[in-house]
């Protein structure tokens, strides 16, 4: 099925530094780290066990078949010329095929799943420029049929880009010029989908703005080493991305924790630098007072479709960084299992919005950015939805000098209630009459105002801090009420 695979081959376009960084030494040893886990030993018995899931975690069970932890010890070789590397990559990756043959009975069902042949294909493309046997070249066409497959491919998705770029470099190793050219043009026509011409990605957390934009970096480089001409379409959407990136960006250098982004994920290396306000069609407001300030004030804003793909429900949510600390924080994004609390992040409720109490919600809805005022003192903003079958508006006015949050939330008929989930830095210090003030140990306050004052509340809550990682914080829920008025004030120690 496969002769032409065995017998016609081209250039091995091999990027190993796209491999993440893997102890190398343990994995010669049959260990293996993924997602933060503790480690595991894969061959306790002798040959793998390749349906094993000993965390229960998807995410361990989808890097443990996407082999990018082989792709570190072929690049250990070519780094060391120790052959014991290579041998290892070699027997392992041969085991992995003869183990896992596609459509067979009692096999992973990640062993096939569409984005583990798109991270394990450049592997083995890696591995066949120094080994060459029959499996493995059937691997490799087995590999590229499936991601040439178009009922198969994640039009506007990363997970497309991953599969493109796989398809380009399986094409270039195989001498299939019309794969590589087919990976040149879906790539480009699924850029131009994902990312708007201001640089958002529709997937809705930077994050994955992050991500693809480092993706679309290695495109770009296998590109260049296949021969075909870079698409300047597909050159200025990546350039696209990095206002939306860095816009995202605190002046702690960690993304803000939108949709499903880490609360500790850092995006350095993006260019900080353009209006300190700025609107993004796609759904999101971000400011700050300066570039480069760690003490700079920051926050975000959410409007725009409807959740999709990697989004929260979080329309009209707020996010708050001033005096070098954040202030309003999110549920954030904690993992990809299915649990209620990973659920719960990504309701209405785990975020910064009002919530009327007497109409039902509808998932998915728009919200609308009705007016907006920007100067170098101050700005603010309009919006409003009908996610309740209720019209509820939301009124936002920053100040800097000094720096000040006020929110006014209504809705046209019923009371709402109005949820503020604070960094778990933060404990409260008292409260009275609709005042919060909440502080640390070492004399930063924030007083929360809201009126009506009656019938506040205050009760713990629980945010991602990272990847499988949460921690206790405080949230306070306002009076109900048809109009509520909130007003946050940080003050530095002193």
């Amino acid at each position: 099925m496969f002769w032409r695979a065995r017998t016609t081959s081209g250039r091995a376009i091999c990027l190993s530094d796209q491999f993440p960084q893997t102890k190398v030494e343990e994995v010669m040893r049959g260990l293996v780290t993924f997602v933060g886990l503790p480690p595991v030993r894969l061959n306790p018995g002798g040959e793998i066990d390749w349906t094993a899931n000993p965390h229960g975690n998807r995410s361990w069970a989808l890097n443990l078949h996407a082999l990018r932890w082989l792709g570190r010890l072929v690049a250990e070789y070519e780094r060391t010329g120790a052959q014991a590397y290579l041998d290892r990559a070699a027997t392992v990756a041969d085991h992995w095929l003869r183990s896992n043959p596609r459509g067979a009975r009692g096999i992973s069902p990640w062993a096939w799943a569409e984005h583990a042949v798109a991270l394990r294909a450049p592997v083995l493309v890696c591995l066949s420029e120094h080994v060459r046997t029959g499996r493995l070249w059937d691997g490799l066409a087995e590999h590229g049929e499936i991601l040439a497959d178009a009922s198969l491919y994640r039009e506007g998705h990363n997970h497309g880009l991953d599969q493109d770029i796989a398809l380009l470099v399986v094409g270039c190793r195989l001498g299939r010029a019309r794969w590589r050219d087919l990976a040149v043009r879906r790539m480009t026509a699924s850029a131009e989908l994902a990312i708007d011409a201001q640089g958002v990605l529709h997937e809705q957390a930077p994050r994955y703005g992050l991500y693809v934009h480092r993706r679309l970096g290695v495109a770009l480089r296998a590109i260049r080493e296949s021969g075909a001409e870079l698409p300047e379409r597909l050159v200025a959407r990546r350039r696209a991305l990095e206002a939306y990136v860095s816009h995202a960006t605190r002046p702690d250098g960690r993304l803000v924790p939108i949709g499903d982004s880490p609360a500790d994920t850092r995006a350095d290396g993006f260019p900080m630098s353009g209006p300190p306000v700025r609107v993004f069609d796609g759904g999101y407001v971000f400011g700050r007072t300066a570039w480069n300030d760690p003490a700079a004030t920051h926050y975000s804003i959410r409007f725009g479709p409807g959740r999709r793909l990697h989004g929260h429900e979080d329309h009209l949510s707020i996010t708050y960084f001033a005096h070098g600390r954040p202030i309003l924080v999110e549920a954030g994004f904690h993992s990809y299992e299915r649990t209620g609390y990973v659920d719960w992040t990504r309701s209405p409720e785990a975020h910064n919005v009002p919530i009327p109490t007497s109409a039902p919600f509808h998932p998915g809805s728009p919200t609308d950015l009705l007016a907006s005022s920007i100067t170098p003192s101050h700005q603010s903003f309009t919006l409003a939805d009908d996610a309740y079958a209720v019209r509820r508006t939301r009124h936002i006015l920053i100040t800097h000098n000094p720096p000040m949050l006020a929110v006014a939330d209504s809705v046209t008929s019923g009371a709402l209630r109005s949820l503020w989930h604070f960094d778990p830095t933060l404990g409260v210090l008292s409260q009275r009459d609709g005042a919060v003030v909440l502080g640390d140990d070492g004399g930063f306050r924030v007083t929360l105002l809201q009126s009506p004052g009656p019938g506040q509340a205050i009760r713990p809550g629980l945010v991602a801090t990272g990847y499988l990682r949460t921690a206790e914080n405080v949230t306070v829920l306002s009076p109900e009420a048809a109009t509520v008025l909130t007003v946050i004030v940080p003050h530095p120690p002193g």
